[in-house]
């Protein structure tokens, strides 16, 4: 048996490759929680949370992250079987309530570890990768229409990304159309175009927004309306040429089950932070296949490790049609793997390897961890 020797927390601040505009904030550095969790017989779990701009998308921050890890779930799991991955879901998820990205941090390290001792990447403990590579979508969010088809035009010509999902819902509706329907325009049948209004919109502003989408030739319109009216939101679903999906709706299988109950939306986006970790994920994803809803690979624009141990869940997912937005370590300045994951042919690549697949540049690390100047403070 391998025990839990120790959990340890590590923030990382890490600037954005531009200005990344969303609804409700715009984001110039990405903080993520790196995990990692040291075992009796010498292996080492990778896990990673991470959150959006601050609190403004959701309840959890980088610091409220790493306080839940560090007061509550570590001194929880210190001493247990490390092998008992379920044993821990049920423990942790007993013990503390909401935090899904604090848990799933630590349960990518539980199973990047068990994958490691048993020399299999996670996919395997998931019952197999179906695939080795998935279509990956780029998200255009400076807030200028040049500039975003200046982007779209360097991805196409790369061929890097020809999915693009614009960040709208800042401005008036008109405005916003506007722009969706000048990257339409410059980049045509060449990709698809998808928007992200992250809850901005009432509900007479969607019913406007989405019939002028459609008009454009939008595929997606992601949560343009705020949680908690699943009535309203399948009001929008019936009733609108463009797919809808839902985002911030779904925290976890209980709201997937419930959004599918409804008929809610086309298209789940999972996330594995949001879910509250893989093996939640993979549940919403069972409710989304059994509802013949469409899936998508989501992203809260993690770093590398959490954006493998996605990959190594959305690799098994039989049908992913939406495909994945798996790009986070894209939008950040620097790569704190030793590794960094592949990207191309308009597709993200399985890591190799056991576990999740990644492993870290310390140096990296180092260079981007919050208490930096502390430690050199400490230092001299």
């Amino acid at each position: 048996m391998s025990k839990i020797e120790r959990i340890e927390t590590t923030v990382l601040d890490i600037p954005t490759i531009r200005g990344h505009v969303l609804s409700m904030t715009t984001m110039t550095a990405q903080s993520i929680v790196l995990v990692r969790i040291r075992f009796s017989d010498g292996s080492v779990g990778l896990g990673e949370g991470t959150s959006i701009g601050g609190m403004s998308y959701g309840p959890e921050s980088p610091e409220s992250i790493k306080v839940a890890i560090d007061a509550y779930i570590a001194p929880l799991l210190e001493g247990r079987d490390g092998n008992d991955v379920n044993g821990a879901v049920a423990l942790v998820e007993k013990a503390v309530r909401g935090n899904p990205i604090a848990r799933c941090a630590v349960e990518i390290a539980l199973w990047d570890g068990l994958g490691k001792r048993l020399g299999v990447p996670v996919s395997q403990l998931f019952g197999g990768a179906v695939r080795r590579a998935m279509p990956v979508a780029w998200t255009l969010a400076s807030g200028h229409s040049e500039t975003d088809i200046a982007e779209a035009e360097k991805m196409l010509a790369t061929r890097r990304h020809n999915i693009f999902k614009l960040k709208i819902g800042k401005r008036r509706v008109r405005e916003d159309l506007a722009h969706v329907a000048a990257i339409a325009d410059a980049v045509g049948d060449r990709a698809s175009i998808r928007v992200d209004v992250n809850q901005a919109w009432s509900l007479t502003e969607a019913r406007q927004g989405l019939a002028g989408l459609a008009a454009i030739g939008v595929d997606l319109a992601e949560q343009p309306i705020r949680t908690g009216s699943l009535a309203a939101l399948r009001a929008l679903t019936e009733r609108t040429g463009v797919a809808i999906m839902a985002d911030e709706q779904l925290n976890g299988p209980a709201d997937a089950l419930a959004v599918a109950a409804e008929r809610a939306a086309d298209v789940f986006a999972v996330k594995i932070g949001q879910s509250g970790g893989l093996k939640r994920a993979s549940e919403v994803v069972a409710i989304g296949e059994a509802a013949g809803i469409g899936l998508y690979g989501g992203t809260m624009l993690e770093a590398g490790v959490s954006t493998a141990a996605a990959l190594q869940l959305f690799a098994t997912v039989a049908h992913l049609d939406w495909g994945t937005e798996l790009f986070g370590p894209l939008l950040m300045t620097d790569e704190i793997l030793a590794e960094p994951i592949i990207y191309r042919d308009f597709s993200v690549h399985l890591p190799e390897g056991p576990g999740i697949g990644v492993e870290l540049d310390e140096d990296k690390v180092a260079f981007h961890r919050r208490d930096r100047a502390r430690t050199l403070q400490a230092v001299v």
